[in-house]
């Protein structure tokens, strides 16, 4: 389903977040100055991910009858399509 969606690179963003977060608490148990970063590329990161997450809604077509397309691959075919002219 992620390679479908194609939000492998949302998972990632996460994967660094958390990451991030958790060099975050070490440097705060370190007493190091330099943790408010750690915390901030933390928050930059959930919020990318965010937004990628919401990226195929927000690319999503209606049909002829007002509801939504989420399928990509079939979507991507009918780009396509619509770029070649149909051929």
């Amino acid at each position: 389903m992620i390679k479908v969606m194609k939000l492998q690179k949302a998972v990632i963003a996460i994967i660094l977040g958390i990451i991030a977060l958790i060099a975050y608490f070490i440097m705060v148990t370190n007493e190091q100055p330099a943790a408010i970063y750690a915390l901030e590329v933390t928050g930059v990161l959930f919020i990318a991910a965010a937004i990628l997450f919401l990226y195929p809604l927000w690319k999503a077509k209606e049909d002829e009858r007002g509801e939504v397309e989420l399928d990509v691959e079939k979507q991507e075919e009918q780009d396509l399509d619509e770029i070649s002219g149909g051929h």
